[in-house]
């Protein structure tokens, strides 16, 4: 695919802004709302603001890493920048939406690629009810938290939390519980993709709970929705010899 405007975009470190002005410089820049595809230089985090900023103009967006961990992002290198987009795979993604009544009635919306989180506010641990599509499956959960993961997220805090790694395309998404209480043995499920969770927070007075969409936080919750978004979707582009899909398989097999 060939692309007439590329954009570069950078997080504030030393090493994306250097790295932002030499491209610009050796290649020309068009600005993120006229361009044809995104460049953007720094970390995972950096990768998931871009994301979410334009979420709406369905842009094409591919990562260099600038930053830590970069498992979002393409290896760093100024040369042949035009032919590594040329050929650039496409990862699409679909989001998460977040619903949330907080306990005063108040409904905040938000969207999230990696994963929606609900933690405790406080000392004590968190009760949460679980429905899945309507149907209570969990009449009570105590915890620090409970999360849904999508694929593109499920190897980030989902992994940390000793949830499942889940291939792209596989069409599941991973319900994993944050150091369950009761159920002890509990570690969470796997849903299709089509699944609607709900979470009802018990004792919310006692025991706040905040839910998190990525970067976006609500606090002090009484209900939370979480679905996929198949209306919405993201494209990540990838070198051919590196894409999500082989990282995330990889990933799996690290020892």
């Amino acid at each position: 695919m060939k692309f007439a405007r590329v954009a570069f975009v950078a997080a504030e470190n030393d090493a994306a802004q250097r790295a932002l002005e030499h491209l610009r410089q050796r290649y020309g820049t068009a600005t993120p709302d006229q361009a044809d595809v995104i460049v953007a230089l720094g970390g995972d985090g950096f990768m998931l603001e871009t994301l979410h900023r334009h979420i709406d103009r369905h842009v094409p967006i591919y990562g260099m890493n600038r930053g830590t961990v970069g498992f979002l992002l393409n290896v760093y290198s100024d040369d042949s920048l035009l032919d590594r987009l040329e050929r650039a795979e496409t990862v699409r993604l679909y989001p998460l939406v977040m619903r949330a009544v907080t306990v005063d009635g108040q409904t905040h919306e938000a969207l999230a690629i990696n994963e929606v989180s609900l933690l405790r506010e406080t000392r004590q641990a968190a009760k949460i009810r679980i429905r899945i599509d309507g149907r209570v499956r969990l009449e009570e959960l105590i915890c620090d938290g409970v999360m849904v993961a999508t694929p593109a997220g499920s190897t980030a805090y989902n992994l940390s939390a000793h949830g499942p790694i889940i291939p792209m395309g596989a069409g599941v998404l991973a319900l994993t519980s944050i150091s369950a209480f009761r159920p002890r043995r509990w570690r969470g499920a796997l849903l299709s993709h089509k699944a609607k969770v709900s979470f009802e927070v018990l004792e919310n007075e006692k025991r706040p709970i905040s839910a998190v969409a990525d970067y976006t936080e609500v606090r002090d919750v009484a209900q939370v929705e979480v679905y996929e978004d198949r209306s919405t979707s993201l494209d990540l582009l990838f070198d051919p010899e590196h894409n999500l899909e082989e990282r995330i398989l990889a990933e799996q097999f690290m020892p």
